[in-house]
């Protein structure tokens, strides 16, 4: 069964590429992202995921749509994507030198046979402790406006994570372990798989 990917995100195109998965990557309709009160950071990036999915599996019955949401966590504060670089740096000054919690949803559509599957993954990052001019220039070097939390795990090489405490490839934006469980379990073999996974 083909694969559609209802994101425009760079990150998870080039995980989904990086480990064989023959894709097609589809925008959802704009879609408000939610974080409404009275759901746990799970449960609003599980809906997400969700909501993205489903405004795209109709479209293609025959293929299984691929749903994806991330965010970030610190003390019962949600971070989403940054609106604008002085809230990036907000963001960034609240997350520094401390441990927060990336949240990654994850919905699986096959409107032809009417089946469903979701999970959450959930990675421990732990910061550095930055200067504020550092966190600055680092800003200026990622591009946080596209980014929950407002930094990108792919570009860090170790200047502002010291420490990850499960999926490292959910933080980027995609938990590959686990999607490539779920899509066995969903669809047994038939997903496209090109190639082995990149070490």
């Amino acid at each position: 069964m083909p694969l559609i990917l209802a994101s425009t995100s760079p990150r998870r195109r080039q995980l989904l590429a990086d480990y064989g998965y023959g894709f097609s990557a589809v925008p959802p309709p704009v879609i408000r992202e939610v974080t409404p009160a009275h759901l746990t950071p799970g449960e609003t990036v599980l809906y997400n995921a969700r909501t993205k999915a489903e405004a795209v599996a109709p479209r293609y019955p025959f293929d299984i749509v691929l749903g994806v949401d991330t965010l970030v966590a610190c003390d019962g504060q949600i971070f989403g994507k940054p609106r604008s670089m002085e809230e990036a740096l907000a963001t960034l000054r609240r997350l520094n030198g401390r441990t927060h919690e990336v949240f990654s949803g994850v919905w699986l559509v096959h409107v032809g046979t009417r089946r469903q599957r979701g999970f959450i993954e959930v990675t421990r990052v732990r910061f550095r402790r930055l200067t504020i001019p550092r966190l600055r220039r680092y800003l200026e070097r990622v591009n946080p406006l596209d980014k929950a939390g407002g930094y990108a795990a792919q570009e860090d090489d170790g200047e502002l994570i010291e420490r990850v405490e499960g999926s490292f490839t959910s933080v980027i934006g995609l938990p590959m372990e686990k999607l490539i469980d779920a899509l066995r379990r969903f669809d047994g073999k038939r997903v496209a798989l090109k190639a082995r996974p990149a070490p």
